[in-house]
């Protein structure tokens, strides 16, 4: 199979999230789509309680559980260690032999992926797509394609991404203030956000971030 990853704290999962996994799945023709919340990123400062953890996974699972290729794959979300990409990507090779795996990151990831640990060790692992937003220069994105392959040896293709200009941070802030969050989210996430009372009292850890 063909096989989607994408990684990220998912806190919470969002409509963009999904566009992008929907364009990558019909723009490759792949199989499945794998959203995979990470349990402790190295990069960000996230609430790292299980509770926490607990309700970013279930929101994930809701938000992708009307959509037969979606997946939700907690190889990271169930380590306590440090989650790199370019282990995952590796244990997923050595687990899933048979399977080609498209690894989908945005843009500001492209061009900052030689400050990620052992980044070198991602490229055999997988075809990165790289997605562009129509608002982004797309020579640019081009010319840092063609580094990283030339340098690399690395399999890069542009995923044309839709311009949505939600975010977590945003989505947190407004729950915080017991504003609606519907339509930034699917509908269940909303519900569930709203059920739970999640992200109140949370101004100081994203003013953090």
């Amino acid at each position: 199979m063909k096989i989607g990853i994408m990684g990220g704290t998912f806190d919470p999962v969002h409509i963009g999230h999904l566009l992008l996994g929907e364009f990558a799945y019909e723009d490759f023709g792949l199989d499945q789509i794998w959203f995979m919340p990470n349990g402790n990123p190295p990069h960000k400062k996230t609430e790292h309680t299980e509770e926490s953890l607990h309700h970013r996974v279930e929101m994930v699972k809701l938000a992708a559980s009307d959509v037969p290729y979606f997946r939700v794959n907690l190889y990271e979300a169930e380590t306590e260690e440090h989650s790199y990409t370019y282990s995952t990507m590796r244990e997923f090779n050595r687990q899933y032999p048979e399977d080609e795996f498209y690894f989908i990151l945005g843009a500001d990831s492209l061009f900052s992926i030689e400050k990620w640990r052992d980044f070198r060790k991602i490229f055999p692992t997988c075809t990165i797509l790289a997605a562009m937003r129509d608002d982004k220069d797309a020579q640019s994105m081009q010319s840092q394609i063609t580094y990283l392959k030339e340098r690399y040896n690395a399999r890069i293709e542009l995923l044309q991404a839709p311009l949505v200009e939600i975010s977590s941070t945003a989505i947190r802030k407004r729950a915080a203030k017991g504003l609606s969050v519907r339509y930034m989210v699917p509908d269940a996430v909303a519900e569930y956000i709203a059920e739970h009372q999640l992200y109140r009292n949370i101004e100081k850890r994203d003013e953090q971030n």
